[in-house]
């Protein structure tokens, strides 16, 4: 993975290609998305209201899984990505395993944050449930999408066939976890359900619109770097 690799290009036009998954960076990603998933759904344990908007403690993390994804999606393709995206749901149910025999194990004498440890970690799994439905479903439609739409365009169209699987994906997302987490955060009228359903869904688009232009640069990066997507894109030269 030396210079020449770095320096490989790729034909604008060419068929849909993707790199194998057993590589380091695969592997990287696949790390980072896990860690954002399980801490977004820690912060989403909590209510935040800024100004009118309603919305979680997990908002300014949980459209990075989604920018992660795309970088599988787009660079391994669909299969790596159902991999990630299992391997995700799998390790945030056992974060709610691992916080809730922290919950059960007897408190010391000397320590006094038992109730609020209860409070706090208490009702992840029922945000973890509301989460994993919602990522699994959307972080399926979205790769499906970019996926379908590199195999008609190659390797033209990246930004469109980022912004549109994201505008997916987001939406069908949004619309399960604010189903299943709204009544454990505490919103229980029509009004602000939806201002929490319209903002989630508005902010993490937006999120993911306005990175598209670090998402495009870390994705050509990994395609450059990655040994056997630069040769398949080169065999097609």
């Amino acid at each position: 993975m030396g210079e020449s690799n770095a320096k490989t290009t790729l034909p604008p036009s060419s068929k849909a290609v993707f790199a194998a998954a057993g590589s380091p960076y695969f592997s990287t990603v696949l790390t980072l998305m896990g860690a954002v998933v399980i801490l977004s759904n820690i912060g989403a344990s909590k209510g935040v209201t800024l100004g009118p908007l309603v919305t979680d403690g997990g908002f300014f993390l949980f459209p990075l899984a989604y920018i992660l994804g795309d970088v599988i999606s787009e660079v391994y393709g669909l299969k790596a990505a159902r991999r990630s995206i299992i391997t995700t749901f799998v390790l945030a149910f056992f974060a709610v395993a691992c916080f809730w025999i922290m919950i059960q194990l007897p408190a010391a004498d000397f320590y006094d944050g038992q109730e609020a440890l209860e409070r706090t970690l208490g009702p992840i799994w029922q945000i973890v449930a509301a989460s994993a439905a919602g990522f699994l479903v959307g972080q399926l439609a979205n790769s499906w999408v970019l996926v379908k739409l590199k195999e008609r365009t190659g390797e033209r169209g990246l930004v469109a066939r980022l912004i549109g699987s994201s505008g997916v994906g987001e939406l069908l997302d949004t619309i399960i976890f604010c189903a299943i987490a709204a009544p454990v955060i505490g919103i229980a009228d029509a009004p602000t359900f939806i201002n929490y359903v319209v903002v989630g869904f508005l902010y993490k688009t937006a999120v993911e619109i306005i990175f598209v232009p670090v998402t495009s640069l870390v994705i050509r990066w990994f395609k450059k770097r990655e040994p056997g997507y630069g040769r398949l894109a080169a065999g097609q030269e």
